[in-house]
C-alpha cells in the first residue's frame, strides 16, 4: 500500500478537488495501518521535501474511515488495510475530506441523531418510503424528460405524504441526506475518475443502498446516504450551478429539488396497501435488532449488572441498536452514577425507564472480575462504583442509590 502514498499526495490538491465540488478546501488527511499513520497537509507537522507526509505511531483515535480533530485540526482518515485498489482508497478519502470541507465551511445541517434511534419502523411509513425511493431511482435513470418529471413528481408527492405522519423524523432524513449525500456525490465522482469501470456499473455500486428494501429498512441512516447522492445527481441535471451556494444556505437537498418547476402535483395519495415485500423487510429489521441484543445478553463471560438511578450523559447515537426499552451501545456511553461520571468505552446494554437518558439497569460484560472493597467495586477501565453487590458465578449485581 505504501506505493499509493505519493500518488495520493499528487492527486489530492485543491485544484483537483474542485473538479468534484466548487471551492473544495483541502484539510489535513491521513492513511494508516495497524502500526503507522501517514499524515499529510497538517499545519502542525512539517513535511520536509522530498517527503510529502509525516510518519507517526498509530494512536487509538485512528479508527475507521472518518473525520477527526487531530491536534486541534480537522483531519480525514482512512484505513489502508481495507482497500486493495487505489480508486477505492482514493474515493473514500475524498469522501472524508469533504466532511472536512463541510467543517471549514460551517455546515449547519447536522440532525438530532437521537431521532435515528427512535425512528418509527411502521409498515405504512416504510411502504411509502420504499415507493418514494424507487421513484427517485427511476427519475435519475430515465432519459425521457416527460417520464423523468413524472417520476420526480411521484417522489416529491410520496415524501410529502410521509411528512403527515412522521414530520420530525422525516426532517432527520432530509438533514442526513443533505450532509452525507454530497459526501457520497464527491466520492462517486472521484471513484469514476480513477476507475476503469463504465459509469452505469459504478452507479450500480451505490444504487443497492437506495432500492434494496431490506437493506434500506434495516439501516435508515445509512440508506439516506444514497437517496442524498441520487438527489445530488438529479440536481446536476436540473441546475449545473446548484453547488455554488449550497454552503451559504440551510436548504436541504429535498427542498432544492422542490424549487424546480417540475410538474403540477398529483392529488393526495389514497390509502396505502402494505406489500408483502415491505411486511417482510420490517419484520426482518425488527427481528435483526432483537437478535443482536439477545446475543449480547447471552454472551459468555462475566456480566456486571448495575441497577438504580443511572443517567446517560453522552453516547454515540450512530452506533446504537434499539429494541423496545433496550439500547445496545456499540461504541461508548458516559453515565452519572452516585453523582460521579463514568466513561464506559466498550459495548454495553442499557435498559431505559423513560426516554433514552433515564436508565434503570446497565449491563457491562467484563474481561476481568472487579476488585471488591466491601461497599464498592473497582472496575478496570471504568473506576470505583459505590453500592451493594452480590456475586453468583459469572453474574455480578450492583445496586446503586
Amino acid at each position: 500500500m505504501n506505493h499509493f502514498l505519493n500518488q495520493i499526495a499528487k492527486d489530492l490538491t485543491n485544484m483537483n478537488l474542485e473538479r468534484y465540488w466548487p471551492n473544495f478546501e483541502l484539510v489535513a488527511y491521513a492513511l494508516y495501518d495497524k502500526n503507522s499513520v501517514f499524515l499529510f497537509n497538517h499545519p502542525r507537522y512539517n513535511q520536509v521535501p522530498p517527503k510529502t507526509y509525516k510518519i507517526l505511531k498509530r494512536e487509538e483515535q485512528f479508527v475507521g474511515n472518518t473525520l477527526i480533530l487531530f491536534d486541534g485540526y480537522p483531519t480525514a482518515i482512512a484505513n489502508m488495510e481495507l482497500y486493495d485498489d487505489y480508486e477505492g482508497l482514493f474515493s473514500i478519502l475524498v469522501h472524508e475530506l469533504f466532511h472536512g470541507n463541510q467543517y471549514v465551511k460551517g455546515e449547519k445541517r447536522f440532525p438530532d441523531e437521537t431521532l435515528g434511534i427512535t425512528y418509527p419502523l411502521t409498515k405504512e411509513n416504510i411502504e411509502i418510503r420504499n415507493r418514494e425511493r424507487k421513484s427517485l431511482y427511476n427519475a435519475l435513470i430515465e432519459t425521457d424528460i416527460s417520464k423523468k418529471k413524472q417520476y420526480l413528481n411521484e417522489f416529491i408527492s410520496l415524501r410529502e405524504k410521509r411528512a403527515e405522519g412522521i414530520k420530525e423524523h422525516l426532517t432527520y432524513e432530509n438533514l442526513i441526506e443533505s450532509v452525507e449525500g454530497p459526501a457520497w456525490y464527491v466520492e462517486i465522482k472521484a471513484f469514476s475518475e480513477k476507475s476503469s469501470l463504465a459509469d452505469d456499473l459504478i452507479l450500480k455500486k451505490y444504487e443497492k443502498n437506495l432500492i434494496d428494501v431490506v437493506e434500506s429498512t434495516s439501516n435508515i441512516r445509512w440508506s439516506c446516504y444514497s437517496s442524498g447522492l441520487f438527489m445530488c445527481l438529479l440536481l446536476d441535471e436540473l441546475s449545473t450551478d446548484w453547488k455554488e451556494s449550497f454552503f451559504e444556505t440551510k436548504t436541504t437537498l429535498f427542498e432544492l429539488i422542490k424549487l424546480f418547476d417540475i410538474a403540477p402535483r398529483k392529488q393526495a395519495i389514497e390509502e396505502v396497501q402494505i406489500s408483502p415485500e415491505t411486511e417482510a423487510a420490517v419484520i426482518f429489521a425488527v427481528e435483526s435488532r432483537k437478535k443482536e441484543l439477545d446475543e449480547f445478553e447471552a454472551q459468555i463471560g462475566t456480566h456486571l449488572f448495575i441497577e438504580g438511578e443511572i443517567i446517560a450523559l453522552s453516547f454515540d447515537p450512530m452506533n446504537i441498536v434499539p429494541f423496545e426499552n433496550r439500547l445496545l451501545h456499540k461504541n461508548y456511553i458516559k453515565v452519572r452514577i452516585n453523582n460521579q461520571e463514568y466513561l464506559i468505552q466498550q459495548p454495553s446494554l442499557t435498559y431505559c425507564a423513560d426516554g433514552l437518558k433515564n436508565i434503570n439497569k446497565l449491563l457491562i460484560p467484563l474481561k476481568d472480575k472487579p476488585l471488591e472493597t466491601g461497599d464498592s467495586l473497582l472496575i478496570a477501565g471504568i473506576g470505583e462504583i459505590m453500592g451493594e453487590y452480590t456475586i453468583q458465578e459469572d453474574t455480578i449485581n450492583l445496586v446503586v442509590n
